[in-house]
């Protein structure tokens, strides 16, 4: 005789519901034919299973709840049978790449904006990168600056099918590169590796720390008043995380990120510059347009033909010859303006009238605003010359703290300021006393006896000192 012990055998339990499975199912299937949006939801099915019972003049046996718990089970049945996933092997040197949304504030504005992670699976080492946008510039900066911290490139990057990177999926699953991804790609040498479509699970690593990074680095919302700096230091920040025991393998995750560093392909002999080039024509006032956005270029570019070098913090208005006009914080978002007043400032000296009805005056301290308002025609002239002058290398707020602090002065006219601003630009230096030493010997007194002077002017009173 056997006497094993049997294996347990699952026993359904019947339910209410049997008597409409076969009905229910088949309108599952048949739903597969229909349009998404136009297929079967749980509460329908219940609707619908309640209509014909009412047709007949029964009542529904069944509630709502089980219905739902019947659909989700045939569904299951039908549709969601998944395959497993497999365990793979990362080897050495190997990255994945993703982006995730991030809100944050720089200098008190509210960005909704995107965090640039990298991953090595090889050894769990990550980094991760903020920025305002997820379009190539920010992609290929986020890239340039991990590749340059972690001193080396990886061989192989996966990413997911992003348009800045992937222009058209072939047959067979080809990809046809962007224009721009492609360049950067031939530049650091870096194989590319993309997921299949809506499968972001076979980037595992890098989809866990696109959530893993949010919480441990930009909670709370994080706020600076310089991104670019604060990226310097998240790299840092993320290097502490070398120090921790990997997941899985029971070592530093910083001794299996020497073993990916022993694989990295050496930095490019070149730095790339990760930009666009964009042609633009001003209009009436002399503002190019990007997109939605506009920048303003300088007095004398009316109706004229510039170029915008567009990166991932700035762009960049140049002239016919390549030659740099100035330089924008790039604008994110529609339908917004910068306006950057230094290359105008000579156009306003010539029409000093003009100067009470712009932007510029109204961004003027109040003390400087009361002042040309007091100056006559040629008074603001003259200051608005000096303000050309002393802006010239694109440091405007410089020259407008020292005329500040000149007119606190209290100086009468143009002439009286433009001097005090040269004493507040220009302050004496303050000399300090030498020390005396004290192995110098003491020098006696020596009195002056100037008698002798008074005797010979004719007996006066005798000077003595």
């Amino acid at each position: 005789e056997d006497f094993s012990v049997e294996a347990p055998i699952r026993q359904r339990r019947s339910s209410k519901t049997d008597a409409y499975r076969e009905q229910v199912r088949q309108w599952l299937i048949d739903d597969e034919t229909a349009p998404p949006k136009q297929r079967h939801t749980a509460k329908k099915v219940y609707d619908r299973l309640k209509e014909e019972k009412q047709k007949k003049g029964l009542m529904l046996d069944v509630t709502d709840r089980s219905i739902r718990s019947l659909v989700a089970e045939l569904r299951r049945e039908l549709f969601q049978q998944e395959l497993v996933s497999l365990p793979l092997l990362h080897p050495a040197g190997e990255a994945q790449g993703d982006f995730g949304k991030t809100i944050f504030y720089e200098r008190g504005i509210k960005y909704e904006g995107y965090h640039f992670c990298m991953t090595l699976p090889h050894s769990d080492a990550k980094w991760t990168q903020l920025f305002k946008g997820q379009d190539f510039e920010c992609l290929a900066r986020g890239m340039i600056e991990i590749f340059e911290h972690i001193g080396g490139v990886p061989t192989v990057i996966r990413f997911d099918n992003m348009s800045t990177a992937v222009k058209e999926i072939k047959t067979y699953g080809g990809r046809e590169l962007t224009e721009n991804f492609r360049r950067l790609q031939c530049h650091f040498g870096f194989e590319s590796n993309f997921c299949n479509p809506a499968a972001g699970h076979e980037k595992g690593s890098v989809e866990n720390f696109v959530g893993c990074s949010r919480r441990n680095f930009f909670v709370p919302v994080p706020e600076m008043a310089d991104l670019r700096k604060y990226n310097q230091e998240l790299l840092l920040r993320c290097d502490s995380r070398l120090e921790e025991e990997h997941y899985k393998l029971q070592r530093l995750v910083k001794d299996l990120f020497a073993e990916d560093q022993s694989k990295l392909l050496p930095l490019a002999a070149y730095p790339f510059d990760a930009c666009r080039y964009v042609p633009s024509r001003t209009d009436n006032y002399g503002m190019a347009r990007c997109q939605t956005n506009r920048y303003s270029t300088a007095g004398h570019f009316r109706r004229a033909d510039v170029t915008l070098k567009v990166d991932a913090y700035t762009v960049t208005v140049l002239d016919e010859q390549m030659q740099i006009v100035v330089r924008h914080p790039r604008l994110y978002g529609q339908k917004k303006e910068s306006m950057i007043w230094t290359p105008y400032l000579e156009v306003l000296a010539k029409r000093p009238m003009a100067i009470r009805y712009s932007g510029f005056y109204e961004g003027l301290p109040q003390a400087l605003k009361i002042f040309l308002d007091e100056c006559d025609l040629s008074g603001r002239q003259q200051v608005l010359q000096l303000l050309s002058k002393e802006s010239q290398g694109g440091d405007i707020d410089t020259p407008i703290s020292l005329l500040t602090k000149a007119v606190a002065l209290k100086p009468t006219d143009a002439d009286s300021l433009i001097s005090a601003y040269a004493f507040v630009a220009n302050k004496p230096l303050q000399m300090p006393k030498n020390p005396v030493s004290e192995l110098l010997p003491n020098t006696p007194e020596y009195t002056l006896d100037l008698s002798v002077y008074g005797q010979l002017l004719g007996g006066g009173a005798c000077l003595k000192r």
